[in-house]
């Protein structure tokens, strides 16, 4: 470390004359000793003593030069994937150092207008910069301007590498290490920010490959689809043996997708109606519609559990436009059990006796033996939670009714419509289709793999649905794994460890898109269930945005402990870290000169002049927001373990000759068919969906059948 205040790095390397000067006297005593007055044995023992003085300003120089060179051109840093370091303890996020005042101190030194030539591209670099545009159409000279282009080792006049920003920001620290995250630290969470297009992917595909060789439960969530992630997300499992336990969810293919119902599993039944109704507005009226809805559907979904059957979307659209099937159905099971035994032949006389006339306008254009069912029932004194609702739902005037459940209804409609209707709501007993149907507790107890692609370019609405779906599943999961582990309490089969907490990585790129009511608590709550999530996004105010409350986004922020910020064009974003950071204080050389004239006419002095370098002191940020905008494509700050700013540069990737990785989603495709399990084998007798419903008393016990 430099112990003088001011280090002067943007400068001729005066070090080489003497290094020069030194290694050729050290030649002269070596080969003329007698020219340097010298007897051999002294002029020996001189000589090494020059030759290590000139290796010592020789170094000196070189650390100088390529500070220098670094900071118009960063040397390429590529890193094939299966060259990514691993650590069981550590997490690897590129290359980079520790950002102290030092750093803050060179980067100010770069802004001087008297070093701009020892930090920006010098004349002959600008003029081979404008000489490609004014040659590329002129014949002859356009195979100079495409020699200019090139960007290998024989071209002096190569254009920089297209990553924009200053190169200066990581510059300032030649001697660059392996940057490490304690893996301790990612349960706390961890936080990425950057515009588009800046290397957010690239660091989630260094994340993601080390999470699947480490073996952990990996779960990718990409708004987006991008066919990139997906492709490494394979070939790291691939390449890791884990292929057989890589499942892909995508809305765009839905051909090679694996299924999911999205409402089929819970630990209570008032998630299934929690999770429809979170999708609908809620501002001003729409709050009390919505709260309706949530009513009726929590009715369907709780008939169709005591009933014995799986809710899907498919069922919950087809009774919240006609609940009178689902009535009937489970009036007749309850009254079998329940009922006496000529109940069915009191209500065949009731519904004889039922006149249109007398019928309410509720009740008119209704079945009779429904109505006659209805009737029978009320007169009973028989009391069931399930069966008041459905009853208080059938009474309904169906044009008021239609009013109130409106805004359920389109939602319903995008969720069921196409081919996007087999993957989200599954049918468990198509032994025709292969695409297996998974359940995230059985993806855990797997150690499996999942990429999910929500295609929200194509439809935001069923995207966003399906996002908090999986995420509030997600949620009910985390409270699963904290009372009883990974294990199936129907499960009698003995485990070595029944109880032990899984690691669970979570990746979700774009969270903005997904953020919502369901992701708060897995963020606030699950940390102790083993999931460690990491979230991208752009910018925070996407997420505000997203929210509605900049309270409940600031709610969010709370839950992450480590931050990493790409380039980002937003100041308030990027303040998000530098507000975080201590002041510092650096030093500034200033040229001082005066003449002081003498009025002593008998003195012999008639002037005094003086020349200065003074060194002042100020405090300025450790970083500003200003420095974030300009950060290059694949750089970032990282504020780790407690607040410590680290500035990393991420790998290019390398991926030729990688045989793992397959050419495209098609690829993958035929790949994975080898290895989907069908449903005959994925189901098991005891569903883990059933367990843990203690408010809906089953009147049909789910036996050996997939779908219950």
């Amino acid at each position: 470390m430099n112990p003088h205040p001011v280090e002067a790095l943007l400068r001729p390397p005066v070090e080489l004359w003497s290094a020069l000067v030194a290694a050729a006297t050290g030649t002269m005593a070596i080969l003329a000793p007698w020219a340097l007055m010298m007897p051999p044995g002294v002029a020996h023992a001189a000589a090494a003593a020059l030759f290590t003085l000139a290796g010592i300003r020789t170094r000196q120089a070189w650390r100088v030069i390529r500070y220098q060179r670094n900071m118009r051109r960063l040397p390429v840093y590529k890193l094939r994937a299966d060259r990514i370091p691993l650590s069981r303890h550590k997490l690897f996020l590129g290359r980079g150092f520790r950002w102290t005042q030092r750093h803050t101190q060179r980067l100010r030194d770069t802004i001087r207008p008297e070093v701009q030539h020892y930090v920006q591209p010098g004349a002959l670099y600008q003029w081979a910069r404008r000489k490609e545009v004014a040659w590329e159409s002129i014949p002859i000279l356009n195979l100079f301007a495409w020699l200019l282009r090139q960007p290998r080792w024989w071209n002096p006049l190569k254009p920089l590498p297209a990553v924009g920003g200053t190169p200066a920001l990581h510059a300032v620290e030649p001697d660059e290490q392996d940057v490490w995250m304690d893996l301790g630290e990612r349960v706390g969470h961890t936080l990425v920010l950057g515009s588009t297009r800046v290397g957010k992917t690239r660091l989630a595909e260094i994340l993601i490959t080390q999470d699947i060789r480490r073996g952990d439960v990996v779960i990718v969530f990409d708004p987006k689809g991008d066919a990139d992630l997906l492709r490494r997300v394979y070939a790291e499992a691939k390449r890791a043996g884990r292929a057989r336990d890589f499942y892909l969810f995508h809305l765009g293919f839905p051909e090679v997708s694996a299924r999911y119902n999205a409402i089929g599993s819970f630990s209570r039944i008032t998630e299934v109606a929690t999770r429809i109704a979170n999708q609908l507005p809620s501002e001003g009226n729409s709050a009390a519609f919505k709260e309706f809805a949530w009513r009726f559907v929590n009715i369907i979904a709780r008939a169709l559990v005591a009933l014995g059957r799986r809710p899907d979307y498919q069922q919950i659209r087809r009774y919240i436009n006609d609940i009178e099937p689902l009535f009937v159905e489970y009036a007749r099971e309850h009254l079998r059990r329940f009922g006496q035994e000529n109940w069915a032949t009191d209500v065949e006389e009731i519904a004889g006796k039922i006149s249109e006339r007398n019928l309410s306008s509720a009740l008119k254009g209704r079945d009779r033996d429904a109505i006659a069912m209805m009737r029978y029932l009320q007169a009973q004194d028989l009391y069931d939670p399930v069966l008041d609702g459905l009853v208080s739902a059938f009474k309904y005037d169906k044009t008021y009714f239609d009013k109130i459940v409106s805004s359920v209804g389109p939602l319903m409609e995008k969720l069921t419509t196409g081919k996007i209707a087999e993957l989200i709501s599954p049918d468990y007993l198509n032994d025709d289709d292969s695409r297996p149907i998974f359940e995230w507790l059985d993806v855990i107890r797997r150690n499996g793999i999942v990429y999910v692609g929500l295609d929200a370019l194509t439809d935001t609405t069923v995207a966003s649905a399906v996002g908090n779906s999986m995420f509030a599943d997600l949620v009910s999961v985390a409270g699963h794994i904290y009372k009883h582990g990974v294990a199936d309490p129907a499960d009698d089969t003995p485990t070595r460890n029944p109880t032990r907490v899984p690691t669970i990585s979570m990746h979700a790129d774009e969270f903005n898109e997904l953020i919502g009511d369901e992701f708060v608590p897995l963020l606030n709550k699950a940390g102790g269930a083993g999931f460690q999530v990491t979230a991208y996004t752009q910018t925070w105010s996407d997420v505000e945005a997203k929210i509605g409350s900049r309270a409940k986004a600031g709610q969010v922020a709370g839950n992450f402990n480590t931050m990493i910020m790409l380039r980002v064009k937003e100041l308030a974003t990027a303040e998000m870290l530098t507000d975080q950071l201590s002041r510092v204080e650096v030093f500034t050389l200033m040229n001082v000169s005066g003449v002081n004239d003498s009025s002593d006419p008998m003195s012999g002095i008639d002037f005094q002049s003086r020349n200065e370098d003074r060194i002042s002191v100020s405090e300025v940020p450790m970083l500003t927001p200003a420095e974030l905008v300009r950060l290059p494509k694949g750089q970032a700050f990282a504020l780790l373990e407690g607040g410590r700013l680290w500035k990393v540069r991420m790998p290019l990737p390398d991926d030729s000759g990688d045989p793992a990785m397959p050419a495209d989603i098609a690829a993958i495709a035929n790949e994975m068919e080898r290895t989907y399990i069908t449903n005959d084998h994925w189901y098991r007798t005891r569903e883990t969906w059933w367990h843990a419903i203690a408010d809906t008393d089953a009147l049909v016990t789910p036996e050996t059948e997939a779908g219950g």
